[in-house]
Formats: C-alpha cells, structure tokens, sequence
C-alpha cells in the first residue's frame, strides 16, 4: 500500500474541520455504550436490593429487640388492665372479650417456620383443632406455601408485625410500615388480609404499659383487633415436656387463650407436648376455637375490618368462614403488591444463597491467586538473579522501534529524546495515524539520527504497527506507544532475550510514569502489583497472555508467521501474544526494560481506557477459543494459559463485587466487628503481596498508604469496567481503538530505578 509522503492539508479557514474516520467512529461507540453502562449500574442496583431486601427480611435491617419494662400504665385503663385477652375498640371504646368456660384458643408466635410449623399443623388437623397464628411477615414472605396450607386447612392467622420488632419505641410510620408490609406478605401467600394482631413480646393484658397503650389505641381505631394471652406454656425456655403442658393448662375450668410458638428456636418439645395438651385438655371437656370462633361467641358483629384493606376491597365483602371471621379476601392493588413482594422475596431467597457459594469460590480464587503470585513471582526472582535463564551471546546488532502515533503532539517529543539516548543501537520509526494537531511535522524538526516518518490515512493502531513493520530494516523490532519513554538501558535489556533462538517475543516492565496524582498512584500500585507480579507468575509458567503495547519486542520472523498484528479484536497486544504462543513460540518477561507511559488522567478516559482492555482481552480468548482442544504448544497455552487468564482476569474479577457486597451486607446487618476484621484481614493480605512487588520492582513503599482508599473507590469501578465488558460482550457490541488525550507529563527518564 502505498503511503502518502506529505503533510494533510490544513482545512480551509473559517470552515470547521471534518471529524476523522476514528473520531466518528469514537461517537458512534460512545453512543452504543451509554445505554450498556446504564444495564450494568442496573445489574449492580439490582444486586444491592436483592441484598437489602434479604437482610430486611431476616430482621437484620432495622431489627430493634428494646423491651420495655416497668414502665407506668396511668393511661390505661382500669377495665383494660383488669379485662380478657381480646381488645377491640366498637364505637372507638376500648372493650375486651373473655375467653369462655372450657374453651381453649391456641394461639402460635413468630412463625411460619418451613421446620416446626408443618408438623403443628399436623397435629392440629389430626385431633380436628383449629389454631391462631401469629405471622411475622418476613416470615411469611418467605415461605409462603406454609401459610396457604394453614388457611386452607381452617387455622386463622394474625399480624405479628413484619419483623418481630417492639412497636412501643417507634414511629407511627415505622407501625404503619410494619403491619402494612405483612398484610401485603398475607395477601401474596394465601390471598387474604386480616383484623388480628399481636404485638411482640406482649403478653396478658396487665402489662399494657403508657408506651404501648397509644400503638393498641391507634391500630384499634383502623379496625384492628388485639390478641394477648391468658395462660403461657413458656416453651421458648425449653422446660421439658411435662412443664409445657402444665404450664398451659388454665385453672379451675377457666378458658384461655393460650401461647405457643411454632418458630423463634428449636422447638421439638412444643411438637411433643402439643398432642398431650390436646388429649389432656380434651379429656377435662374442653373445646377448642379461634379468636374468631370467641367473638362469634360473645360480639356478634362482625369485626371491623383494617382501614387499609378497605382502600383494596369491596365493602360488602364477607369473611372467608366462621372461624376465620377475622380473614378478608385481598383484591385489587393490595394482592398485586402482595403477589409481587413474595415472588421478590422468592428471587432473593435463591440469589442470596447462590452468591454466597460464589462468593467462598471467589475468595478462594483471589487468595490462591495472592499465593501463587507470592511464590511464582520469588522463584522467578531467585531464577533470574542465579542466572538460571542463561540466553546466551549478548545481543548487539541494531533493531528497529516502531511508534504509532494520533495526535501525540504533547509526548512525541519526549518519547523520540527518549529513544535518542538508548545504549543500544535503533532505528526509529514513527507511524503517523492520520494525525490532525501535527504529530508528524514535530517529529520531523527534531532532527534526530535514525528517525523516520511514515505517514498514512487513519486505519487504527494495528495498521499502524503492521505498516511500521514493514518499513523496519531489521530482525528485532520493538513497539511502544506514542505516550511512553524508555530509559537509555530498555532498548539493551529488552533485546537479550532474542540470544535465545526459542524466544519469539519479549514484554517489558512498564511504569506509570504520571503517578503525583491520587488516581495516577493508584494505578501505580495496580501496575505494579496486578501487571508485573502476574507478568512473573506467567513467565514462569511459560504462559505469558499480554505483551503490553507501551513496551514489548518481536522477532520480525514470529511477527510475521503469526499473521502481525490484527484489527479483528481491541486487544491486539493480547491478540498477537497468544497467536505467538500458538505458533510454537516463547514469550518471555523481562522486568529490567522499563518504560514510563503516560497513565489516564481522568476517570473518564480511564473508564474508557480499561473498558477497551477487558473487551478486547475477551474478544481474544474468543478469537483463540480452539486452542483448548490443540495439540503442541497451542494446546499448551490453552490448557494452561487460557484457563489462568479466564479465571484470574475474567470470572474472578467479575464476582469480586461480591466481597464487597457481603462486606457491607454483614457491616450492617451481622456483625459489623466481625466483617470489618475480615476485609482488613484481606487488606493486609493485599498490602503484603503489592509490597513484595514494590520491593522486587525497586519502587518506593510510599505509594502504598493510598491502598486502602483504592480498595474502597478505584477497585469497584474496575469491576463495574468488566461488568460493562461483559454486557457488551453478551449484547454482541463492538468497539473500535479510542484514542485517549494526553498531557506531555511524562518526561524523560534519569534511568534510576525507583524513579518517582
């Protein structure tokens, strides 16, 4: 192809420039990936409700376990205090309801539990007794099929609130909240709403006290009747069986309503000792009912029903049966909330356990990766320092460097000064990419030795590189970007390896050279710890998945047998890396040939930036997918190579969010001590394994202090980064090389190591 030699013509004054074909097509991409940013902050919105909802449903999300005591009952009254276990408020007066003569109402706490509850109701339904229970609407939210078979089987239920909470400390609309998101539960499992309810940790009625008295007040008003108890079987303590029993039994003929519980604890001596209450009771002539089947009884209207079941049903609804008198039909908006928070709920009871078995495989990938890069990278070390990578000869010959360059007026200078002060012998090559702000004239009046220019239409990097390939007089040839300046020695050291008649490429050790700023610091520390310590591991291990583009060297030779570089995928460095390897030949790391590249300097361009990385890393293990099934070394790298950079670069970055997530989850709704020892604990593990980087990399320990604010901000937008990857990659998106803005900070290296 023939190349043009002149300068682009500049555009007409006074008429705006034409947008290159990369610039347009950078629109066109940009406008593709906002919707597919969007998907994946929905993804992680959907991820973090799914947790809130589990901890809330668990009674780990604002749980207040505060029980009054001692507290006055001036404003209560007299004939409450003295009066049965049932309060509703007719007319708005405070009246109570007496269970009758030998009559028993078995009243149930704190369930549906998917254990005890079932074989409650067994028991219930073989000795022919209905029972009231008292749902927590977490609970019930959860398991749903249990409380269809408790109304369906002629139990009656009630609220006892949605997640066992002291309503006496709270607002009213945290009370609303509470009876309302279990009324909702009510209607989704069985499809009906309730006018009963019981307070937790309440018991008879002489302990209504002046901070519970205004919670009974106002929930009367809307239509609620409250429940306490005249006799409690105290089995929550566990007193054996006989205790139980005895403990429920009233004296002297007296009815009651009587407390069990079918949830809270473990409850196998509620399940024995109900069937011998039952007989025991049964035997003495009692008769069993519901709270219903009491006010039946002695209160022959019908029950009012709650204010907000009324905004959902019709008026002239009747109750569902006699002993459920207290049950409504939900309809309307009330069973579509209600169908809609248990089908919610269903989705976090399967996500949130599939995420913690994800997350024990991702914390034992993250930490095995930490101990593989530990001993790899020292051995590596030790191999290099006993000289035990003998290459042979020194290599002396001239070699040829390549840069390709778009609009790079403010580095081109520094990069060419750069490569003016090499020891080694080079040919410069400069590959202008179409440039518009007159790259290729500054490269020109510098008037350095060894120096061409070859101008071409704007085709991307990967032509730019091929085409810098062609014009190279020699066998080695070194690519760089067009942002990247080496120190004089790079060029000496990158090269040796070629001694090795084996060795097809060689990557070098790049640096962030722009690292004064909080976000060059950190991407420092990445470089450091996450590009080079994995560089040493994979040299090891003769696996090597990326050359990095801002400093790498190739055989002219292998360049060419593996097809140079492509356009088909946005990682052509990680590309042409694993076709090298494919062709049979070595890739090898050499940390001694640094180069200091010019890192984002903003979140944006950075977001862009490693967005390309990660997409175009995918598309190449796309790209090399048969080499799992090869033989010889293609085989190798895919059996080896392939299965490491998938699992370390890929899956477990994509799941590492969810140490996070669990971190936070735990902070908030477990134990707050207990999580924050366990995300320091793997901080400290991180801190070790980046200050053995730094330390094999010469680098100054400084930087480090900025690891943990990069744990808590920088590390979670890599991860949404390949979260977006991989919803382009799954939507069958496409992106083209993007070309970042550069400022010119970095500048010519002093060749000190540890420069910084």
């Amino acid at each position: 192809m023939t190349m043009p030699t002149s300068p682009p013509t500049p555009p007409a004054r006074g008429r705006r420039r034409a947008p290159s074909r990369m610039e347009r097509a950078a629109g066109r991409a940009a406008a593709l990936q906002r919707p597919r940013v969007l998907l994946a902050l929905l993804l992680l919105l959907a991820l973090t409700c799914v947790m809130l909802l589990d901890g809330y449903l668990r009674a780990e999300v604002g749980g207040d376990q505060r029980v009054r005591t001692g507290a006055s009952a001036s404003d209560v009254p007299d004939d409450v205090l003295d009066g049965g276990p049932i309060l509703s408020f007719p007319g708005g007066r405070a009246t109570t309801v007496s269970v009758p003569d030998k009559t028993i109402v078995l009243t149930f706490d704190d369930g549906p539990d998917p254990t005890w509850t079932p074989q409650v109701l067994e028991i219930l339904e073989k000795y022919d007794v209905p029972g009231t229970f008292f749902l927590v609407g977490s609970m019930v939210s959860r398991h749903p099929g249990i409380v269809r078979d408790m109304v369906e089987q002629g139990n009656e239920v009630g609220v006892h609130t949605f997640t066992h909470v002291d309503l006496s400390y709270q607002s009213q609309a945290r009370v609303t909240r509470e009876i309302e998101q279990t009324q909702l539960a009510l209607a989704g499992a069985a499809g009906i709403t309730t006018t009963l309810f019981r307070a937790p940790y309440s018991s008879q009625t002489d302990a209504i006290d002046n901070y519970s008295w205004p919670v009974y007040e106002s929930l009367g008003e809307d239509g609620y009747t409250s429940v306490f108890i005249d006799t409690d079987s105290d089995d929550w303590k566990r007193p054996g069986v006989s205790k139980i029993v005895e403990w429920a039994t009233p004296e002297d003929g007296e009815g009651a309503s009587v407390l069990f519980h079918d949830a809270g604890g473990e409850r196998s001596q509620t399940i024995e000792a109900l069937p011998k209450y039952i007989e025991k009771m049964k035997a003495k002539g009692y008769t069993f009912t519901t709270v219903s089947g009491v006010m039946a009884d002695q209160q022959p209207q019908q029950a009012q029903q709650p204010q907000q079941a009324q905004q959902s049903q019709q008026s002239q609804q009747q109750p569902v049966s006699g002993l459920q008198a207290a049950h409504h039909r939900a309809t309307g908006a009330t069973l579509y909330e209600g169908k809609a928070l248990i089908a919610a709920v269903a989705v976090a009871e399967w996500t949130v356990p599939a995420l913690s078995v994800g997350l024990v495989v991702v914390g034992v990938a993250v930490m095995g990766r930490f101990a593989m890069m530990l001993l790899l990278a020292r051995r590596h070390h030790r191999q290099r320092n006993r000289r035990r990578f003998g290459w042979g000869p020194p290599v002396t010959g001239p070699v040829s460097v390549i840069v390709p360059a778009y609009n790079e007026k403010e580095c081109i200078e520094a990069t060419l000064r750069s490569l003016a002060r090499s020891t080694h012998p080079v040919e410069i090559i400069v590959v202008d990419d179409g440039s518009t702000d007159g790259t290729a004239e500054i490269a020109e009046s510098l008037g350095l030795p060894d120096v061409r220019v070859v101008r071409q239409a704007n085709a991307g990097k990967p032509a730019a590189l091929n085409n810098g390939v062609r014009h190279a007089r020699y066998g080695i040839v070194v690519m760089m970007d067009g942002d990247t300046v080496f120190e004089p020695d790079t060029v000496r050291h990158l090269v040796q390896p070629f001694a090795d008649p084996g060795v097809g490429a060689v990557a070098g050790n790049a640096k962030v050279g722009n690292r004064r700023t909080l976000i060059g610091a950190w991407q420092h520390i990445e470089y450091v710890m996450g590009f080079n310590l994995d560089r040493r591991m994979y040299d090891l291990l003769r696996c090597m998945p990326t050359i990095p583009g801002a400093i790498g060297a190739f055989r002219r030779e292998a360049l060419l047998q593996a097809g140079g570089m492509s356009d088909d995928t946005l990682a052509e460095d990680t590309d042409i890396t694993i076709a090298l390897h494919r062709a049979g030949w070595r890739v090898v790391y050499e940390e001694h040939a640094r180069a200091w590249t010019e890192a984002p300097g903003s979140l944006g361009q950075l977001w862009s930036q490693r967005y390309r990385w990660s997409y175009g890393t995918m598309q190449a293990l796309w790209k090399h997918r048969r080499s799992l099934t090869d033989r010889g070394p293609s085989g190798r790298f895919g059996r080896v190579g392939m299965p490491l950079v998938v699992l370390f670069q890929v899956v477990t970055p994509v799941f590492a969010p969810l140490i996070d997530v669990f971190t936070v989850y735990s902070m908030l709704f477990v134990d707050f001590r207990a999580a924050l020892l366990a995300w320091l604990a793997v901080l400290g593990v991180q801190l070790v394994c980046a200050a053995y980087a730094f330390r094999l990399d010469r680098e100054k320990y400084r930087y480090l202090l900025m690891m943990p604010l990069q744990q808590l901000a920088y590390r979670q937008m890599m991860y949404l980064v390949l979260i977006h990857s991989c919803v382009t990659a799954l939507t069958g998106g496409r992106l083209r090389w993007q070309k970042l803005r550069r400022t010119g900070e970095v500048g010519t290296p002093t060749g000190t190591p540890g420069t910084g």
